[in-house]
């Protein structure tokens, strides 16, 4: 007994050879309807005939039906005799009458004029052109005869529509070619030159896909240069900013931290010369340390330059400066001192046990404590001042906190740049950084940075 599960089995032998020509059909089907689909499809853009162009396609079109219109006039009731066999004559009277004069005008005038759009619209003016020369008596076959094969070669060579006119060119010529008879054939024989048109054609065609090839090429190279100048000016760009973020944090801390001893040294140079001293002392490790970060960052600039133009087995000046690494969380507490030295009571506390970093993630957050210092130094003097860094398994927080005080003299309003220097710094390790006054007084500034987990 056969169940209907059993019946509807994919496996079995019968159902198969059936599925397999439904899918079959289908799929040619499918691929019949997406031909269809794509035969309405452009290849390319339209062309857009230059004024030069169009003014050809009008002296041509005009010159062409001045000659057709005069041929149709001189052989307006003519007749034609056609020997067809030895002995047998075929006799042909060509049209006649103001009917027949206007008829085979009108028949010039429509093919002739046609032509005048042949690169705007090519495939409608050889639809137009076909239809005029089927329409044409056989007796007077040169009155529309070159301006179908002007037509078939302005499709072939400039129809966006590949696809359609690869069909509509054998199908115009096919019609052409065999709508006359045996007695009068609509290519007589001096017209055998009509066979030049499959070659025309295929000439055309090969033509017209290399033009199109080459502009789509060129089309490409030219979206390729100007993506490379785009991401090659989009790159000078961030490196000048990246420059300019290292040389700000670098002298505005420095600078700051001096002028700040410097001024002290003057206030107190003839009550206590000894802390006047100490003072310059100050000022000048400040310089150093501006100096030696500043060279490090030029070198970092120049090293491929110098190594370029040094002599073989030449070591450049200030290589071990040059080369030194940049800072980073181990040289907060040489930080923090330069800043007590200018008077601020500053506090670190590091929680967490320790864990290298990448270098450029320890950058960052070494400038974000000193960018929260200096201004903190020139726009809170009197205040104290805390430096939190902890170490957790899924990110690093680092804050520094004030207690408010009265802005120093040096102090400016400042333009914003540091703290969105830090942003941009952060963003690139997925960090962010939040800032704003305290309730309690006073300033914080809190910086958040993912780390892998250990």
């Amino acid at each position: 007994m056969t169940t209907k599960a059993d019946s509807a089995d994919p496996g079995g032998g019968d159902n198969e050879p059936v599925m397999n020509v439904r899918t079959t059909v289908g799929q040619l089907r499918d691929r019949a309807r997406r031909a269809v689909r794509d035969a309405g499809l452009p290849s390319g853009p339209p062309l857009r005939p230059t004024r030069r162009a169009w003014q050809f396609d009008v002296l041509m079109a005009l010159s062409l039906g001045v000659i057709t219109v005069y041929y149709g006039v001189d052989n307006v009731g003519t007749v034609v005799v056609r020997e067809i066999a030895p002995g047998v004559k075929h006799v042909m009277t060509r049209p006649h009458g103001p009917g027949g004069l206007a008829f085979m005008v009108g028949l010039a005038v429509i093919a002739s004029g046609a032509l005048a759009l042949r690169r705007r619209y090519p495939l409608a003016v050889l639809c137009v052109v076909t239809a005029a020369t089927l329409a044409t008596p056989q007796s007077v076959l040169r009155l529309t005869f070159y301006a179908f094969v002007i037509a078939v070669y302005s499709a072939a060579v400039y129809s966006p529509y590949r696809v359609a006119t690869l069909a509509a060119l054998p199908v115009a010529v096919v019609l052409v070619g065999t709508s006359g008879n045996s007695v009068t054939p609509i290519v007589p024989n001096e017209y055998i030159a009509l066979l030049i048109l499959v070659p025309m054609a295929v000439a055309a065609v090969g033509l017209r896909t290399w033009k199109l090839r080459h502009d789509e090429g060129r089309t490409r190279l030219s979206a390729l240069e100007h993506r490379q100048a785009e991401a090659l000016r989009r790159a000078v760009e961030h490196e000048r900013a990246r420059i300019a973020r290292e040389l700000h944090d670098v002298v505005t801390h420095n600078v700051s931290v001096m002028v700040i001893q410097a001024g002290a040294a003057r206030t107190i140079m003839r009550s206590s010369p000894e802390q006047a001293g100490e003072a310059l002392l100050a000022v000048e490790a400040g310089g150093r340390a501006a100096m030696t970060e500043l060279r490090h960052v030029m070198g970092l600039l120049t090293m491929a330059d110098e190594g370029e133009a040094a002599e073989p087995g030449a070591e450049p000046a200030d290589a071990e400066v040059e080369l030194a690494p940049q800072p980073g969380l181990g040289q907060l507490e040489t930080l923090v001192g330069r800043v007590r030295d200018t008077g601020l009571s500053v506090d670190l506390t590091v929680t967490g046990p320790p864990r290298p970093l990448p270098p450029g993630l320890e950058l960052a957050a070494y400038r974000v404590v000193q960018e929260a210092l200096t201004n903190t130094v020139k726009h809170a003097s009197g205040a104290t001042a805390a430096v939190v860094v902890e170490y957790r398994p899924e990110r690093l927080r680092v804050e520094v906190t004030d207690a408010g005080g009265r802005p120093g003299a040096n102090a400016d309003v400042g333009s914003g740049r540091g703290l969105i220097g830090l942003r941009e710094r952060l963003a690139v390790y997925d960090g962010t950084l939040s800032t704003g006054p305290r309730l309690t007084g006073g300033y914080r500034v809190e910086a958040l940075i993912p780390l892998e987990t250990p």
